[in-house]
C-alpha cells in the first residue's frame, strides 16, 4: 500500500497553518504549541516553536526587512498525489468510517498515521467559523469546483504558490526581503492547505474579511532564495486575543493587519485579472 510520510509531524504544522489562516475560537488551540526555542529577530525574540514563525505585519513588508521565517521542506516526489475524482469519491471520507479506512490503507489503529488521518477527518468535519466557507478537496476536480463556486463559475482562475529557487535542508533561518514586492490583485481568494492523508487532501477555505495577497522575494542567511506567497488579513478585530499571531507579533486584535507566509505546497487561488496585472509596492 501507500508508503506514508511522517504524518504526525506534518499534521501538527498543517493544523497550525489551517488555524492561523482562520480567526475566532480555533485560535485558542495554537497557544499550546509555544515552546522554549529561542528566536532572535525583532519582535520574534520570544521563546517560540520555530513552526509558528511565519507571521509579520504589513509595515514589515518592505525591501531590506529581515525576519526569522519557517519554511517546511517537502519532497514533491514523496508527497501524496490526487486520486481521480471518481476513485476518490468511491472511498468514504468520514471519521465514522475510520476503522474501514485504516484496514483499506493497512494502518494500525494505534499508529501515528491513524491518529493523523483521524485528526484530518475531524478538522474537515468541523464547523466553519463565522464568515468562513470551507471544504476539503479529495480530488483536483472537487478543488476547482469549490474554488469556482467562491470566485465565480465564469471566472478564469490563477493559482499561486511559494517557490524555492534554491534547495537546502534548512527550514528555519533569517530571511531578507529583496527587490520589488508584488501585490496580486485579489478581490476574493481561496486558500488551500495540504492535509496529511494517504492521498492528496486539501483544506480549502475563504473568508468574508478583506485580505491582500503578495509575492515576496526572500534570501536567507545561507543564500537560499524563495519566491514566497503571503496573505495579509486586514481586519483582526474579531480574532480571539489568544491567537498565536498576537503572541508572536506582540499586538492585540484589531490594532494591525496580520500577515503570514505560505508553505511551498499550499495554494492561493484568485480570479485572473481582466485588464490589469500585479502592482508593486
Amino acid at each position: 500500500m501507500y508508503k506514508c510520510m511522517n504524518f504526525m509531524s506534518w499534521f501538527l504544522f498543517i493544523h497550525l497553518l489551517v488555524t492561523l489562516c482562520s480567526y475566532g475560537c480555533r485560535g485558542r488551540e495554537i497557544s499550546e504549541v509555544i515552546s522554549e526555542v529561542a528566536v532572535e529577530e525583532g519582535h520574534h525574540h520570544n521563546h517560540m516553536d520555530p513552526s509558528v514563525m511565519v507571521f509579520f505585519t504589513l509595515k514589515d513588508l518592505r525591501v531590506g526587512k529581515r525576519m526569522a521565517i519557517h519554511f517546511p521542506k517537502r519532497d514533491p516526489a514523496k508527497s501524496p498525489k490526487f486520486w481521480p475524482k471518481e476513485e476518490a469519491d468511491s472511498v468514504p471520507f468520514s471519521s465514522n468510517q475510520l476503522p474501514h479506512l485504516l484496514k483499506l490503507f493497512s494502518f494500525s489503529p494505534h499508529s501515528s498515521q491513524a491518529t493523523a488521518m483521524e485528526n484530518t477527518l475531524r478538522e474537515c468535519e468541523s464547523k466553519p467559523i463565522k464568515g468562513e466557507v470551507k471544504f476539503c478537496a479529495t480530488s483536483l476536480e472537487s478543488m476547482l469546483e469549490f474554488t469556482q463556486s467562491i470566485l465565480g463559475v465564469t471566472s478564469e482562475l490563477q493559482a499561486f504558490s511559494t517557490l524555492h529557487q534554491t534547495t537546502s535542508s534548512v527550514t528555519f533561518q533569517n530571511y531578507t526581503i529583496q527587490e520589488t514586492i508584488m501585490e496580486i490583485p485579489a478581490p476574493k481568494m481561496v486558500a488551500c492547505h495540504t492535509m496529511p492523508y494517504p492521498y492528496a487532501v486539501f483544506y480549502c477555505h475563504s473568508q468574508e474579511s478583506a485580505n491582500r495577497v503578495y509575492r515576496v522575494s526572500l534570501v536567507g542567511e545561507n543564500g537560499d532564495r524563495v519566491e514566497a506567497m503571503a496573505v495579509c488579513h486586514l481586519d483582526t478585530s474579531q480574532w480571539v486575543p489568544t491567537h498565536v499571531s498576537f503572541q508572536v507579533l506582540r499586538i492585540t486584535p484589531g490594532t494591525s493587519p496580520v500577515c503570514h507566509f505560505f508553505p511551498a505546497d499550499h495554494l492561493i487561488w484568485v480570479p485572473k485579472p481582466q485588464a490589469h496585472g500585479s502592482s508593486s509596492i
